[in-house]
């Protein structure tokens, strides 16, 4: 998993992505370039970071958007969220289904005696598999749904193709029984958010369905009886405890134990990335050959040409999504009073200064080219003080 921190959760519906973003909070819109909007927030009030996005309903929009959110937030895990049709009497309404194999099921090769298939499938990753199991063992994640809900978790394979299927006796019925008779629920969305998770250097993704149905012509009921918006709840549920779960499990991949204080190693893993002339200026973790902190050899940093600069590239950074508006705002507005102490001079506004940068670096914690560059700012700020 990245070390970013931050989860992608995808929904096909409006009424999923209402259930996940019922369970975020301090939620602030960023735009990808080609018009995407995804919030982000977090889990709760100190949970793990989240972009939630609506990709409709399809494998191939899926696909594409899955692709779009992990080149836009490089995230720990992908999670994609929502509804589904029960295939097993034993998976009741309102019950969620973990994939633990997913079906691209409408693959084949049409021969003079019949359909065959030929069956595409991934698994989910073992790591991502063991913490889910851990969450149903733990109990907690549906501790807050509707009084009377006790929904069980499933793990089982989940069979997504491109027609939604509301018929027991159905040739597709039928098909999905001949060779895929060991899916759990079936659904429209899942194929493609896998392959773009394999794409992704295999990027830990998990689907987590609530079933709403049975897919056996008894949709229109249901529907009528409002279990979508309560299997969405339920998966929803799920999900929000999988990702605080995954992204603090990520946290201790040190060496898998907590530090002696209860609090977690950071990871061994570090990626750094500048560009311009930015450079690193802090790196932690594991380092190996001389670290050399501050504005190095170069000479003393100029501050007030590093603020105009900085200006400019927070600028760019909205320009280019990489920031939203509001975040934006009040970068601006933690900078222009970096740079009005700055000018006043005194050593009582040294502080004020510093004050400012960090907590612009805050906000900009997530765009790797100005976290840089202030980090290089902070630490020639210090070496003056």
């Amino acid at each position: 998993m990245s070390v970013n921190g931050v989860v992608v959760i995808l929904t096909a519906l409006n009424l999923e992505y209402e259930a996940v973003r019922d369970r975020l909070t301090g939620l602030a819109v960023r735009r990808h370039a080609a018009g995407t909007r995804f919030e982000v927030g977090r889990i709760g009030q100190s949970g793990p970071r989240v972009a939630l996005g609506l990709v409709g309903k399809g494998n191939h929009p899926a696909a594409v958007l899955a692709e779009r959110a992990i080149t836009e937030f490089r995230p720990a895990a992908l999670l994609f969220v929502g509804v589904a049709g029960g295939l097993r009497p034993s998976v009741a309404l309102g019950d969620v289904v973990v994939a633990s194999k997913i079906y691209a099921y409408h693959g084949g090769t049409s021969e003079d005696d019949g359909l065959k298939a030929r069956p595409k499938a991934w698994e989910i990753p073992h790591e991502a598999d063991q913490i889910a199991h851990h969450v149903v063992r733990a109990g907690d994640w549906c501790r807050d749904l509707a009084a009377g809900a006790s929904p069980r978790v499933h793990f089982g394979a989940i069979a997504a193709g491109e027609v939604v299927q509301d018929s027991a006796v159905s040739a597709q019925a039928r098909w999905i029984r001949q060779h895929y008779n060991d899916a759990m629920a079936i659904e429209m969305e899942a194929a493609g958010v896998a392959q773009a998770g394999h794409l992704n250097r295999a990027l830990p993704v998990v689907v987590v369905r609530g079933i709403s149905d049975h897919a056996d012509g008894s949709k229109a009921v249901t529907d009528g009886q409002n279990w979508q918006p309560r299997a969405a709840r339920h998966a929803a549920a799920f999900a929000a405890a999988l990702a605080q779960e995954m992204t603090i499990d990520s946290s201790r991949r040190g060496d898998g134990m907590p530090g002696e204080q209860g609090s977690a190693l950071m990871p061994m893993k570090n990626e750094n990335r500048a560009s311009g002339n930015a450079r690193v200026g802090v790196q932690a973790g594991q380092i190996h050959g001389h670290v050399t902190i501050g504005a190095g050899r170069e000479g003393p940093v100029d501050l007030a040409a590093s603020i105009a600069d900085l200006r400019i590239r927070l600028k760019q950074a909205c320009l280019d999504g990489r920031l939203d508006e509001e975040t934006y705002a009040a970068a601006e507005a933690e900078l222009d009073a970096a740079a009005g102490c700055l000018r006043d001079g005194s050593a009582a506004n040294h502080g004020g200064f510093l004050m400012s940068l960090k907590r612009l670096r805050g906000l900009v914690a997530d765009v790797s080219e100005l976290a840089a560059k202030l980090a290089i700012i902070i630490a020639a700020a210090r070496g003056i003080a």
